[in-house]
């Protein structure tokens, strides 16, 4: 596919908003955003070359160099690692001689890794061009590496290959509540906005994205707000469930894609918008067209667009960007400012997206699965939601379970539900550890099944991965540490250095070299990125290791090369770039810390 630069920037109607969409396309036509490439669109857009610049570095999913041909990227995820991702990604680099991150000196390919593909439950997973391929084994690895040394295009690879399987294995008040599309419109234009917003504080509904904030309240606070120009207000979806160990987005937007626009229809009304966002993540490609396509069904119904359901005055339409690799979008101020065009850099708060969002306008941020509920709330009313659930908090929560389970997939519960009960459910044996809420989220041991998913107790977004007593919960806590250091934005400083810091550590811990003395700076480090971060990041970076420490310190123990101070510097490390140049490995080529 040949650049037509032109072409796409009018495609996006030079906004220089859309700028990270506008490198999507580039991506697609040429492979990466060279050099002369950033600087035709800065002009172009009227924009510093240098803001140009700066989003292509940011996200992991645009390179301003070649990655060749096809660009392959596993999942790091640790469910993909612990089903032996990393053996298979073992097995392509030996067969195209690659080391990881490197590009074959024909320009062919590249393979390399990247954080998680939402795919836990059919991992190992891996991204080839984009495009998602679940359920890899050696027969697998070995047909695609054959396709690419054949330079098959994609478009002509085997369908089989990109299936994605549902595993939708327990359904609860959300997932099997019909609701047909218009009906919650419908019922909130009936019953008026401030009395939807009423009904949706009424009903108790917390944000299911992890953090439970009130959805009436913010609702309120957004509808009031007067913002920082014109009377503008924005409703996003916010699909950017990066945290690994979490899939349910992509199932509700695969099966209920009609309830969570109908949410947002209805947020849209209450609140007094005239657009919606959706930020939906690059690593869900096979959700693009299909979005796509709902939408226009849903204009061509009358259920966007103007005068929405024959409402006079209520013009409501919804805009689909995709996101370019980058977790910390995840979080709101920093998915907003993608949605500029912006790095995804989490912004001072106050003030806060209700007054001064999107475009610096009043803008709601809800959770793919908040705004599904709020769709059958408008409906049902909130008595419907707070049938079930506890006191503090109503409703159902939907679980993306994985790891060493019989039966991974999504499963929905009432808030209350003992962790047993789930393990129970997914056909869990021998469960050493739960991680629930992804890596930011709760460790629990063994003797902590009892406890119940609830924001009162254990609250999630919805990542649930499960540990059986044949895994390494070092090894697992190393993961989640070089995961928290990828995904580090590096905007601040405690963050920036405290992951890299915490990963180096535990990678020594894990390899047997370390000290009672890295655990105390672990621990250290910990308390310094919670106390003195940007952002929700590096507030949680920590957390995994904090939990481990208290919850398997004999784990730490055994793994103790020494109980006193070993130098944080490994000099035989260091020398591994030096034995590669020189193609040696053998013993005089190693330092031997012991015979020193």
């Amino acid at each position: 596919m040949a650049l037509n630069l032109s072409a796409i920037v009018a495609r996006h109607g030079g906004d220089p908003s859309r700028l990270v969409q506008i490198l999507r396309d580039v991506m697609d036509a040429e492979g990466h955003v060279a050099p002369p490439v950033i600087t035709a669109l800065a002009s172009t857009l009227g924009v510093s070359r240098g803001q140009v610049e700066g989003v292509v570095g940011f996200y992991s999913f645009l390179d301003s160099e070649p990655r060749g041909k096809y660009r392959v990227l596993f999942s790091d995820n640790i469910t993909d690692e612990l089903s032996g991702g990393h053996e298979l990604r073992q097995r392509m680099l030996d067969a195209f001689r690659l080391e990881l991150g490197e590009v074959s000196r024909d320009g062919l390919v590249s393979i390399g890794a990247t954080s998680c593909t939402g795919l836990c439950d059919q991992g190992p997973a891996m991204l080839v061009n984009g495009r998602a391929i679940a359920r890899l084994t050696p027969a697998r690895i070995g047909a695609i590496a054959s396709l690419i040394r054949g330079e098959s295009p994609m478009d002509q690879w085997p369908d089989n290959l990109f299936v994605i399987d549902s595993h939708i294995e327990r359904k609860d008040l959300l997932l099997s509540t019909p609701l047909s599309p218009g009906e919650a419109i419908d019922a909130a234009i009936a019953r008026g906005a401030a009395a939807t917003i009423d009904e949706i504080a009424r009903s108790g509904l917390r944000g299911r994205g992890g953090a439970g904030f009130g959805t009436g309240q913010k609702w309120a606070a957004c509808a009031a707000a007067h913002g920082g120009g014109p009377a503008e207000r924005y409703v996003v979806c916010n699909a950017d469930e990066g945290e690994p160990g979490t899939f349910k987005d992509r199932e509700l937007f695969a099966h209920y894609t009609d309830l969570v626009l109908e949410g947002m229809t209805v947020a849209g009304f209450a609140v007094g918008a005239q657009k919606g966002l959706i930020y939906l993540r690059a690593e869900y490609p096979f959700l693009f067209a299909p979005l796509l396509a709902k939408l226009e069904e849903r204009r061509r119904a009358g259920l966007l667009g103007r005068d929405v359901r024959g409402a006079r005055g209520f013009d409501f339409d919804i805009e689909l960007h995709i996101g370019a690799g980058a977790y910390v979008c995840g979080e709101e101020s920093a998915l907003i400012e993608s949605l500029e065009g912006k790095r995804g850099i989490p912004r001072n708060r106050p003030p806060f997206p209700v007054t001064h969002g999107y475009k610096q306008q009043p803008t709601v941020v809800n959770n793919v699965e908040t705004l599904a509920v709020a769709a059958l709330i408008a409906k049902h009313g909130a008595d419907f939601l707070r049938a079930v659930g506890t006191a503090k908090s109503s409703g159902t929560k939907v679980l993306s379970v994985s790891g060493d389970v019989a039966r991974p997939g999504i499963y929905e519960y009432p808030f209350g539900v003992p962790v047993a009960r789930v393990l129970e459910d997914a056909g869990a044996r021998d469960t050493q550890a739960v991680q629930v809420g992804g890596p930011s989220g709760i460790l629990l041991g063994a003797n902590e099944l009892g406890r119940r998913i609830s924001f009162e107790d254990v609250p999630s977004a919805g990542a649930f991965m499960v540990f059986d007593t044949t895994r390494d919960m070092l090894a697992v806590v190393e993961n989640f540490t070089r995961f928290f250091a990828h995904e580090s934005c590096g905007f601040c400083t405690p963050c920036r250095v405290g992951t890299t810091l915490s990963a180096q550590m535990m990678k020594r811990l894990v390899a047997g070299k370390g000290s009672r003395r890295d655990m105390k700076d672990l621990a250290k480090v910990t308390q310094i990125m919670k106390a003195s971060s940007h952002c929700g990041l590096g507030h949680t970076a920590g957390n995994p290791v904090i939990d481990a420490l208290a919850k398997f310190r004999p784990s730490f123990d055994r793994k103790l090369r020494s109980l006193d101070v070993l130098p944080t510097f490994d000099l035989d490390e260091a020398l591994a770039p030096a034995r590669e140049a020189t193609a040696r490995d053998d013993a005089e080529a190693h330092f031997n810390e012991e015979e020193s």
